[in-house]
């Protein structure tokens, strides 16, 4: 270890002791997740690209890294912000601790740092920029937002056999989890990169498609929405997170930035329908304003107990379904997990395909 220090764009400064790689400066959006548990899905979660994680739970660590709990094959995030880690975890899985995986990645690790009064700045500021660097006196360069999604996105098809309904998962920077969601519903799962066509997707012949999560502004992937729309006009759709986000922005509605955005596992969401509320897990630093939903086309399902934002979408006509928030969870409740099962069901019902259980 040795003195290191994430200076935001705003001038605080917060000073820690550096791990990991530290051979020139990191630059990134610092964000910051609540959850409490689930730091190694949190970490490898490609949603994350580009930005600086802020744990605020104070102890990191406690029960080490394992293999099974990856959420992606590699570490996207820019850097990680704790206030303490832990040297000895203590758990039957563990086969490593936190910092000998983000030192063996490469991946800027500040420890010691005051995350409480962090996250503060961050709610007073805004989400922000940030460097963590070995020195206090850094001026910010202007650089340009990366294309993040095409270098967490797949490069090639990738296809799961099963016995079940063949469903094309359109890859924006998709977690592991929601996959493996899948794959327990005996669905046949191709996973395509995310610039995918209407025309490649209709020769796989699918009976239904879900687009994920991902990285970024959605408006990134601004000249692929009218494709987006094709596939969700031709298929029963489910999209999540950024995958609701440019279902929204396909037919026509607009996206807006948090402040500070969504990133925990413990945030309350109302199912208008039935006025259930549940405790999801959320990622995303960008919401779908309501305002701007067309309401001849859509129904807003579900929103934000909090703030209110918009948080799932139905068709009025068509059979597509969007949730910003993660029913897959990892981390987080298992609440909403019945969206996968409903979606199921939906192509079952379209396409006549018997109904597979889970075993």
């Amino acid at each position: 270890m040795e003195n290191g220090y994430l200076i935001l764009e705003t001038g605080e400064i917060f000073p820690g002791q550096l791990y990991g790689h530290t051979a020139e400066d990191i630059i990134g959006e610092v964000v910051f997740n609540t959850s409490m548990t689930g730091y190694q899905e949190i970490m490898t979660d490609p949603s994350y690209a580009g930005q600086i994680i802020v744990f605020c739970y104070p102890l990191i660590g406690n029960y080490g890294m394992n293999s099974f709990d990856q959420e992606s094959n590699d570490y996207y995030a820019k850097g990680i912000v704790t206030s303490e880690i832990s040297e000895v975890p203590n758990h039957y899985k563990s086969d490593s601790t936190v910092a000998e995986i983000l030192e063996k990645k490469g991946l800027p690790f500040l420890t010691g740092v005051d995350t409480r009064e962090l996250v503060k700045t961050i709610r007073k500021r805004g989400t922000i920029k940030g460097i963590i660097s070995k020195t206090k006196n850094i001026l910010f360069p202007k650089i340009s937002e990366p294309f993040y999604i095409g270098e967490v996105s797949t490069k090639s098809v990738m296809t799961y056999e099963n016995d079940g309904p063949h469903i094309v998962l359109m890859d924006f920077g998709c977690k592991k989890s929601i996959l493996t969601y899948l794959l327990k519903r005996k669905c046949k799962v191709s996973v395509v990169p995310y610039h995918f066509s209407f025309m490649q997707i209709e020769k796989m012949n699918p009976a239904g498609v879900v687009l994920s999560n991902g990285p970024g502004n959605p408006i990134a992937l601004k000249k692929w929405l009218p494709e987006i729309k094709k596939i969700s006009a031709a298929y029963p759709t489910l999209g999540i997170c950024l995958g609701h986000q440019l279902i929204a922005l396909a037919y026509g509605s607009q996206t807006k930035k948090l402040p500070y955005g969504h990133r925990g596992a413990n945030h309350p969401v109302k199912d208008l329908k039935t006025g259930k509320v549940m405790i999801t897990s959320q990622n995303h630093g960008y919401v779908v304003k309501d305002d701007t939903i067309d309401e001849k086309l859509f129904n807003i399902t579900y929103r934000h107990v909090n703030d209110g934002t918009v948080e799932g979408l139905s068709h009025v006509t068509l059979p597509i379904q969007t949730v910003q928030f993660h029913p897959e969870a990892h981390p987080g409740p298992q609440d909403t997990e019945h969206i996968f099962d409903d979606f199921i069901q939906i192509l079952n019902e379209t396409t006549g395909v018997l109904s597979y259980a889970i075993q």
